[in-house]
């Protein structure tokens, strides 16, 4: 049996269609086959078809001699704290984070949280495609497990709650499971020293999405916390996806926060606390992350887009961050894992430690390095499109790398073109040095090229 769920990172389908129990059952039964684990965290988002499939995946585990630790519902990094904080040997959310309403999927760990080789993963879906398993009666324990307590403790010590200064947050859940873990985290915030004055939007997980799909990627969802920062005077706003494994940031004046300067504000933050150190970063925008870093005296590493790219290339730095434009932050203090609670609170310490607004941290890295914003453009031959895009470049002898897709660099400007890991998309890239001008026109340039 062919499992279309399969992508190139994790697992993601239609519920009825690429995914339902048995499969999610099937894949189970592959965690087991390849991980051999002892005892498996287990936790889910807030979509309708979440408990079922959860369930599935329990019965599964428990009936192949599996011990489950079922922490309910909950985000994505809370599996990721789950499964290091007992000493579980796998874990599973079951999520598919900012995707339509009528798809599910999983994120799957090893180990101390970290992420499956190509390898693993691989060996795992051919166990679950030529799986001939049902469940069993069920032979190891399922039990609930609560570490919510433990997860908010841990992310709320990354700052000096005491020195947070009393700002003003909008903070919007987009109706997916943040809410509840947001609130644990400002608990501990409160009982430590913080005064943090938070009005909240669309804070109770709902299956039905009545707001629309929680991706504040889409500029069409931003303007409602956009406005909601401007209404309440805040300082700050701060947006999830479904499994707030990714977080958006707004300024005080209800400005969108590129992914890229999100990275450069956390990369300043992090070397302000240990100097020298190494900052992992994707390649589709990096001369801002770059400059920042050379100036804090850190080292940039580039790698691949992707979190098992990212956390693998941290781990083989050392490094005590690594960031991707598309909002997901890996912290080496939560276990090389990416985290939707710990970027907001970090940044908050950040605009407190320097007494500036977030606008005024992040104007002028927008002057420095304009940038394009990812476009994307369903193709149908990616690899003519790359190759006629370099055909026309090469004679003026840029720099060419292909490390992740096909980046060309001038002087003066730069962009990346790749192929989508799980879409027929192309995405594009062009940033600057603080030519607006110059964006505009490469970026038509390119487009012609395209055909767009």
């Amino acid at each position: 049996m062919t499992l279309t769920c399969f992508k190139a990172y994790d697992v993601r389908g239609r519920i009825g269609h690429d995914l339902d129990p048995a499969i999610a059952a099937r894949i189970a039964r592959g965690i087991v086959a390849v991980l051999k684990p002892a005892r498996v965290v287990l936790g889910r988002d807030g979509r309708a078809s979440s408990p079922g499939l959860a369930a599935a995946m329990a019965r599964a585990f428990s009936a192949a001699g599996v011990a489950v630790a079922d922490i309910g519902q909950a985000g994505t990094e809370e599996v990721y704290f789950a499964t290091a904080h007992l000493g579980a040997d796998a874990g599973v959310e079951v999520t598919a984070s900012h995707n339509p309403i009528d798809y599910n999927g999983m994120k799957i760990v090893g180990p101390g949280s970290r992420p499956l080789s190509d390898d693993e993963f691989a060996a795992v879906r051919a166990a679950a495609e030529a799986d001939a398993g049902v469940d069993g009666p069920g032979s190891a324990p399922v039990d609930a497990v609560d570490t919510r307590a433990a997860y908010a403790a841990h992310v709320a010590g990354f700052v000096d709650a005491g020195a947070l200064k009393p700002l003003k947050l909008v903070v919007n859940a987009g109706n997916g499971v943040a809410g509840a873990a947001f609130d644990a985290i400002l608990d501990v915030l409160a009982a430590r020293g913080a005064r943090l004055d938070v009005t909240r939007l669309h804070h109770a997980p709902d299956a039905t999405f009545p707001n629309g799909i929680p991706n504040p990627l889409l500029p069409e969802n931003r303007p409602v916390t956009a406005d909601a920062v401007r209404a309440a005077g805040a300082d700050m706003g701060v947006a999830w996806d479904g499994d707030f494994d990714r977080c958006f940031l707004f300024d005080e004046r209800g400005g969108f926060v590129d992914g890229e300067h999100v990275v450069g504000l956390l990369a300043a933050a992090m070397l302000a606390r240990d100097p020298g150190a190494a900052i992992v970063h994707d390649p589709r925008v990096m001369w801002n992350t770059q400059a920042v870093v050379g100036a804090a005296g850190g080292r940039a590493v580039a790698t691949k887009t992707g979190h098992a790219h990212l956390k693998r290339a941290m781990r083989d730095a050392g490094a005590v961050y690594g960031g991707e434009m598309s909002a997901h932050h890996y912290f080496r203090d939560f276990f090389y894992c990416d985290t939707g609670m710990v970027p907001w609170l970090l940044v908050a310490a950040h605009m407190s430690q320097t007494g500036q607004p977030l606008s005024a941290l992040v104007d002028g890295m927008r002057a420095a390095f304009p940038t394009s914003g990812e476009r994307n453009y369903r193709v149908t031959d990616a690899a003519a499109i790359r190759d006629r895009v370099l055909a026309h470049f090469t004679p003026s002898g840029p720099a060419i790398d292909r490390l992740d897709g096909l980046s060309i660099a001038f002087p003066d400007w730069r962009l990346n073109l790749r192929s989508s890991s799980t879409e027929p998309l192309l995405r594009l890239n062009i940033e600057t040095r603080g030519d607006r001008a110059l964006l505009a026109e490469k970026l038509a340039e390119v487009e012609a090229l395209i055909g767009a």
